[in-house]
């Protein structure tokens, strides 16, 4: 469902500053308020396990070979790796 709401120009302000405090979108922010308003659980995906697990168990799929195979200089010189430039 798509909602339009029309705010006065104080109201868009004030909600843009709330958000803004936050660290998030106004729309994100104002779907916040609305679920809490109306006690609405955020849906969540019940087959997608939580990040860390995910990338636990892919970690858990490499062979410590291919562990070993990975330079140890990866994250301070991922442009090199990814782009090809030059070594810092």
């Amino acid at each position: 469902m798509k909602l339009t709401i029309e705010l006065a120009d104080e109201q868009q302000r004030a909600l843009t500053a709330k958000a803004e405090a936050v660290g998030l979108p106004i729309e994100r922010y104002a779907i916040d308020l609305i679920e809490r308003d109306l006690r609405i659980e955020p849906v969540a995906s019940p087959s997608a396990p939580p990040i860390w697990e995910a990338i636990l168990d892919y970690s858990a799929q490499v062979s410590p070979d291919a562990f070993a195979a990975l330079p140890s200089d990866g994250a301070s010189q991922i442009d090199h790796y990814l782009y090809g430039h030059p070594k810092r």
